[in-house]
């Protein structure tokens, strides 16, 4: 079976680079807002988060494709799991994308002299590859550690970092700016494991909706879409009054989402709801640049 362009950027899943941008926006705004940028460790920090996106994508295509995990998939087609490419050239494409993010990374930290960041990049690294490669991937426990682990990697470190990497601040609107990312990122993982509840109960793939049900999982999904709109109505009690307008397409967002989620049964419908739940983080990002900057 022959793979064209076409196949490598499906498999690449763009519609989850949202996600991995606007923490790197936020975090860059935060740094102008507080008195500094740093355009090239603007540039570096963003290619950290697109490559280990991209690498994680990858990475999940190469581990679920050889576990047998993708064969009833409901979402769009893997690379490994329909055999258009060998499991090891999906392999080497996520390393390859590990490579560069590291790389991007410890030029950044030499730059900033944010040594600690070394080992918390690591860490991003390593959390990226077994969430579904290894004997024991934690992405099969189905215990939120998954959830945990994008929230802190995705939101937490993707924005404090990109922010402290260039002013040495790290205000607590900043934490809790980084924190609603967070959740909107956990959002995008849940969106994909509440679609394949009945597939992966089939292959033994045991997440958290898996385990909790899709209600509950349905209700932790609307919470992860709500509370960023909270957290940004917090933020912007800082702010001039003429800021609040920006709240506005936010709120509407979270609830447009919530309602979708209630409403989505087939695979189109969740297909549509991961991308609009990836638009809803830059989004997030756009009305807090407008009100920051």
């Amino acid at each position: 079976m022959s793979v064209t362009v076409g196949d490598w950027i499906e498999g690449a899943r763009l519609r989850t680079l949202p996600a991995a941008i606007a923490p790197v926006v936020v975090g860059t705004a935060a740094a102008v807002k507080l008195g500094a940028i740093e355009p090239f460790r603007v540039i570096l920090a963003l290619s950290v988060a697109i490559f280990l996106q991209i690498g994680v994508n990858f990475a999940n295509d190469y581990s679920d494709g050889i576990r047998g995990t993708d064969d009833h998939r409901v979402g769009p087609p893997r690379l490994t799991g329909a055999g258009k490419v060998s499991p090891q050239t999906v392999r080497n494409v996520a390393f390859a994308c590990f490579a560069v993010a590291g790389v991007a990374g410890l030029v950044l930290v030499v730059l900033s002299g944010t040594w600690f960041f070394i080992a918390l990049g690591a860490l991003a690294i390593a959390a990226a590859w077994f969430y579904t490669g290894g004997r024991s991937p934690y992405g099969y426990m189905g215990i939120g550690l998954s959830e945990f682990l994008v929230f802190v990697f995705f939101g937490l470190l993707a924005t404090v970092g990109t922010t402290y990497t260039q002013v040495f601040l790290a205000p607590w609107w900043v934490w809790l700016s980084a924190a609603s990312l967070g959740l909107i990122s956990v959002a995008l993982l849940m969106v994909n494991n509440i679609r394949d509840i009945s597939t992966d109960r089939e292959s033994g793939k045991t997440t958290l909706p898996v385990r909790l049900g899709a209600f509950p999982s349905r209700v932790i999904y609307m919470a992860t879409v709500l509370l960023p709109a909270l957290g940004m109505v917090i933020v912007f009690a800082w702010l001039p009054a003429s800021c609040t307008v920006c709240l506005v397409p936010t709120i509407l967002f979270s609830a447009y989402l919530s309602q979708k989620m209630t409403q989505a049964t087939t695979r189109e419908e969740f297909l549509a709801l991961l991308r609009d739940t990836g638009l809803y983080s830059l989004v997030w990002s756009a009305m807090f640049v407008m009100a920051v900057v």
